[in-house]
């Protein structure tokens, strides 16, 4: 989809979560980072969520960058302040085989 559709698509949280837990099925850190960047941009943009967040704007562009790294900290507290929490679940594939 074009940009403007996906902004618009992310800005329910039902779309969101779905969209940042593929990116985290990928296993591409970079990808992870991009989807963060996309959510937070179509909920008013990265200095918005630093309002959010009360982190600093110009270190959470550099966490959102391609090669950022961001803490646990830092990132339950930009999932938060999109409408998003990190989960832990079972992979299908050891359900399975333990049933």
């Amino acid at each position: 989809p074009d940009r403007p559709h996906l902004l618009e698509w992310l800005k329910d949280p039902r779309n969101a979560a779905a969209y940042v837990e593929a990116a985290l099925e990928e296993g591409d850190p970079a990808g992870l980072l991009q989807a963060l960047r996309n959510v937070a941009e179509s909920r008013g943009g990265v200095s918005q969520i630093a309002r959010k967040t009360g982190l600093n704007r110009e270190a959470l562009y550099r966490t959102l960058s391609k090669g950022g790294n961001p803490q646990l900290r830092n990132l339950t507290a930009i999932l938060g302040a999109t409408g998003l929490r990190l989960s832990v679940r079972p992979s299908e594939a050891k359900v399975r085989k333990a049933a």
